[in-house]
């Protein structure tokens, strides 16, 4: 009761609601040109309130990032480039439903869903931060690298054709990974002498060659460079047609909300489970996964939406940003004299209230400004092909060179793109490799920091692998990599065709 009646001021406050539609119409604008992401619009609009009242200040912060974690699908599924690491797995479904002349159906189900995930995200951060940080201080660095190694067994999830195809583009995207300075000695590795590539494979720009980019050569391959778009389709499914993944929904927010609260994890670690979760419960999908199945839309957007209350846990109640965007958000609350940790919560609940109400609020703006421009962001699929292939090229660019104002990002894009043509002739995914590359630095680190910890232990097997948390997700990774097995996966199926027989 204390908590909505701290929150309750704030939706009636006018300039706090104009401030966060504010916000929010900006972070979908931004967050859906490829490769300025909600990271980079939150960064820019900090710069802008620091001499902002703190309630004003959280309200356009809170717009901004809610609704920008979800703009990334709107490129994802309109023109194949994901706006954000964790827009991959929405292109993955919501790409085909556009080819499909279904652009609109998947924006709708990406809006409500993404509401629906925010929702419960930033319910459970104002009922349940102080449990979920309890579990997320729990994580060891072990515990981290088995988490990434389980989403990196989910790549069958990933994989529409070949799961060995599959595993060995997941596998060079970990290779990737770990071209940069090393994690512990810090000296250059697989650099080659190319200074650029110290700090790693540029993320984004990579995402936009590889499916971006790749998409206009393989359109440009196939000889569709005169052809037309998909059209847009304004079918209106039923609201108990829509709210029928609910259930699921929820299951997917409760991943994101959990991945969320683990510091470093972030979006797309909880958008990969998520959807190798709905490949595994979803016995009868709308059209096959990787195909254009709605339930792959709803299972990315509700997880990776839910990690915003979800990252905001740690953030406010250790002081420990849960991903980039809290990062950003924490430099605004030392700004303004506010100091979180373990008393935030007691000492600053104002400040509380407002961080909530903003994300509430968010999540509501989020929703109409989804129902309402998706009709007409849609619209771009009409657009013939001889005409959209060159602007998507020059976004393309845009999108990599807009990231750090360098041409060595344009190179990086256009050899991934290269990269991911090639993948697609021969028929190893580019989703699996994009998996990698987001997982590979975070399983090389948290593995190298175990191994040194537990070496320093009487017993270092115990230390690395008897506890209850390792041992749960050691086993969850080992069966979900036995049950990706070609050769287990047909004796199952027999088993079980010979059973219902």
């Amino acid at each position: 009761m204390e908590l909505f009646s701290g929150v309750l001021p704030y939706f009636i406050d006018l300039r706090f609601v104009l401030l966060c539609l504010a916000g929010a119409a900006a972070g979908l604008f931004v967050g859906a040109i490829p490769g300025l992401s909600v990271s980079m619009a939150t960064a820019l609009l900090v710069s802008l309130t620091y001499t902002w009242d703190t309630a004003d200040a959280l309200a356009a912060i809170m717009g901004v990032y809610v609704v920008g974690v979800f703009s990334g699908a709107v490129s994802a599924i309109l023109i194949n480039i994901p706006g954000a690491p964790s827009s991959v797995v929405t292109a993955l479904d919501g790409y085909p439903l556009a080819r499909r002349g279904e652009a609109y159906k998947a924006l709708l189900y990406a809006a409500v869903y993404s509401f629906v995930g925010s929702l419960f995200g930033l319910l459970a951060l104002g009922l349940l931060a102080r449990p979920v940080t309890a579990l997320a201080l729990r994580f060891q660095p072990m515990d981290y690298f088995l988490l990434a190694l389980f989403g990196l067994a989910t790549v069958g999830s990933l994989s529409s054709g070949s799961f060995a195809k599959g595993f060995a583009s997941a596998l060079l995207g970990v290779f990737l990974a770990l071209i940069g300075l090393d994690s512990v000695v810090g000296t250059p590795r697989l650099t080659f002498g190319v200074d650029r590539l110290n700090a790693g494979i540029p993320t984004v720009p990579a995402l936009v060659g590889l499916f971006g980019f790749a998409e206009v050569l393989s359109a440009a391959a196939a000889g569709f460079a005169d052809g037309e778009g998909g059209g847009v389709g304004r079918e209106r499914p039923p609201l108990r047609t829509v709210l029928r993944e609910l259930p699921r929904a929820l299951y997917y927010a409760s991943i994101g909300t959990l991945v969320g609260a683990l510091p470093g994890a972030g979006t797309p670690v909880a958008a990969f489970l998520a959807y190798g979760e709905a490949r595994r419960i979803v016995k009868k999908p709308s059209r096959p996964f990787g195909e254009g199945a709605i339930e792959g839309v709803v299972a990315s957007e509700s997880a990776n939406n839910a990690c915003v209350g979800g990252a905001l846990i740690p953030m406010l109640t250790l002081g420990v940003p849960g991903d980039a965007v809290t990062a950003i958000i924490l430099s605004v609350f030392y700004v303004h004299g506010l100091q979180p940790g373990p008393t935030f919560l007691m000492r600053s609940a104002e400040s509380f209230h407002a961080i909530l109400a903003g994300g509430l609020l968010g999540s509501v703006f989020l929703l109409l400004l989804g129902l309402l421009a998706a009709p007409r962001i849609s619209r771009v699929v009409r657009v013939p092909r001889r005409i959209l292939l060159p602007l998507v090229t020059v976004l393309c660019v845009i999108g990599a060179y807009a990231c750090s104002s360098r041409l060595f990002d344009v190179g990086v894009m256009l050899v991934f793109g290269v990269l991911g043509f090639l993948l697609r002739r021969r028929g190893y995914g580019a989703a699996p490799l994009t998996l990698g590359l987001v997982l590979g630095g975070m399983m090389d680190a948290n593995f190298r920091r175990a191994v040194s910890l537990a070496s320093t232990a009487p017993n270092p097997a115990a230390a690395l692998f008897l506890r209850p948390i390792t041992m749960i997700l050691l086993v969850l990774t080992a069966a979900t990599i036995v049950l990706n097995i070609p050769a287990v996966r047909c004796a199952l199926s027999r088993g079980k065709a010979a059973k219902d027989g």
